[in-house]
């Protein structure tokens, strides 16, 4: 087992307490990257308005850092990050397709298959059968003049993300348009992150 799924399984079931989800683990030799999001009630769908908090991410960061440095699933000095995931968020498990429904997403298929890239609404996800189906409005880069199902083996998916179209920025001279910059569309911050600078350093609070 890898560094990723061994600290995975370790606190999967600590920050369930606070009512928080691991999606993703991270590992890259020099730093050690935890993405989590807020545990949906049943029911409950996915939308930017019921994300994880920046509290959330705090208490995650105080929590499982003392259980880290008693276990030591992970080698070496390292940094701890523990992060939100963003406005575009990575799908790689069934339960991540599962949040994701009703959501815009972008899969890329392994380079054998065809079409290798579709884009549009994701609207199921069958996890016994590991398959989901995308209603394709885009295939390979075109636009497609109708929207078409495809059911896509999770096994054939070689990279999957949600998808957000950010909207124009505002024309110079009117309100929110910086000197300079025009229409330019802005950069905003796509995660809430807590950052602990190295495991072997502890944290005084």
């Amino acid at each position: 087992m890898g560094v990723q799924e061994t600290v995975a399984e370790l606190l999967e079931p600590v920050v369930e307490t606070l009512e928080v989800d691991i999606l993703d683990v991270e590992w890259n030799g020099n730093s050690l990257r935890i993405t989590v999001d807020r545990l949906l009630a049943e029911g409950e769908v996915h939308d930017r308005t019921n994300g994880v908090t920046s509290d959330q991410l705090a208490q995650v960061n105080r929590l499982i850092s003392p259980i880290l440095d008693q276990h030591d699933p992970v080698p070496g000095r390292y940094t701890l990050e523990v992060t939100s995931p963003g406005v575009e968020r990575k799908l790689a498990r069934p339960e991540h397709f599962v949040r994701a429904l009703g959501e815009e997403v972008v899969i890329k298929m392994h380079p054998t298959l065809e079409p290798r890239r579709l884009k549009g609404e994701l609207l199921s996800c069958d996890a016994e059968a590991g398959t989901i189906i995308v209603l394709a409005r885009e295939i390979d880069g075109i636009d497609q003049k109708q929207t078409t199902e495809h059911v896509v083996d999770l096994a054939d998916i070689s990279k999957a993300r949600t998808s957000f179209e950010w909207g124009p920025g505002p024309k110079p001279g009117q309100p929110g348009a910086k000197k300079g910059q025009g229409g330019k569309k802005p950069h905003p911050k796509q995660a809430q992150q807590n950052k602990q600078p190295n495991r072997e350093e502890k944290d005084p609070t």
